[in-house]
């Protein structure tokens, strides 16, 4: 894939001057950060602002911004010290600049202050630790952001297996953001998930943090490549062991794969509809239990649903949902 050079020279948010005037009517420095960053010089929306402030003073400027803006007060998370105020619409993410690790055994993070540089170092990928001020300049303190959203590539600030391990859901949000943006991930990533892999479950990653990273890839312009992400870093057994099994089952016919390289293919080929992806994937998951010797699979659609039904159901998605894709897989090889 060719480099895209960053755009740098974008319009100024109508959030920011209310942003620094907030900052400087209480004396503090802050910079939005993040996705927020990174989509703006992509050329992408991106509607919430993360803000970061230095000296344990997010809450702070969070509560005089929305008394500035005759906004309601903001929600506050102490624990992590951060704050949310919604303007006009909008949700504004204010941080105090922070250090995070997880410990082996737990979900929750331990959550300490500080400095800019130190919260930058310990984010997840290099293109997201750009700094943006109220004035719209960008700040590239790691020095190798804006250079990798060039080239779209995903790296860590640091050792990758020291950027995962302080919070592995990092892992899945590599193969989401490759799947989203069209971004590469730098080579020693995924050797690092492959080693990482089995800190992706429950109670290190809630449930409801792994499915919201699968909804966003399989919607995503790549889901092909995001299964492909996730079978090469070893998280598909994890998340998705119902396709595992499909590997190496064979089928003759019309079909030119296997079951899971015909998965792969099917998911990318279906509109990017969440229900329609789901059903997409889990098809012909019933394949595998009901191969027989002729090369057939009676009654795989019948099986497939109920393997859908349970999947979807350990991944926590609406019932609305679970029904839906359960009916196409049940139905999924009568004629239109």
């Amino acid at each position: 894939m060719g480099a895209r050079k960053p755009i740098t020279d974008v319009s100024l948010d109508p959030a920011f001057p209310l942003l620094a005037q907030a900052a400087e009517e209480i004396g503090v420095r802050a910079w939005a950060v993040g996705g927020y960053v990174r989509d703006r010089l992509l050329g992408r929306e991106h509607r919430e602002i993360d803000v970061v402030v230095e000296d344990a003073r997010g809450p702070d400027l969070a509560a005089y911004f929305a008394k500035l803006t005759g906004s309601a007060p903001p929600v506050v998370f102490e624990r992590f010290g951060t704050a949310q105020v919604m303007w006009e619409g909008r949700p504004i993410e204010f941080a105090s600049a922070r250090a995070e690790s997880y410990r082996d055994d737990s979900r929750k993070p331990d959550v300490k202050p500080a400095s800019i540089d130190d919260d930058l170092h310990r984010r997840d990928f290099t293109v997201n630790a750009l700094l943006m001020d109220f004035a719209g300049k960008v700040e590239d303190r790691l020095g190798t952001g804006l250079a990798d959203l060039a080239v779209r590539r995903l790296r860590t600030p640091l050792d990758p297996e020291t950027t995962f391990s302080d919070d592995p859901l990092r892992m899945l949000r590599a193969v989401r953001f490759a799947a989203q943006l069209g971004f590469e991930l730098d080579p020693p990533l995924l050797p690092a998930m492959r080693s990482l892999a089995e800190r992706v479950r429950p109670p290190i990653v809630s449930v409801e943090r792994v499915t919201y990273e699968v909804r966003k890839m399989l919607v995503s312009d790549r889901p092909k490549p995001a299964l492909e992400l996730l079978d090469e870093g070893g998280l598909l057994a994890g998340v998705l062991p119902e396709l595992v099994a499909t590997k190496g089952v064979a089928q003759g016919g019309y079909h030119t794969h296997d079951v899971y390289g015909h998965t792969r293919e099917a998911v990318a080929l279906t509109p990017s509809a969440l229900v329609l992806r789901l059903a997409a994937l889990f098809h012909d998951v019933g394949k595998p239990a009901t191969a027989a010797p002729d090369g057939s699979f009676q009654g795989h659609e019948t099986l497939g649903a109920e393997m859908a039904v349970a999947a979807l159901t350990r991944l926590r998605f609406s019932n609305s949902v679970i029904e839906r894709v359960a009916h196409l897989v049940r139905l999924h090889l009568r004629p239109v």
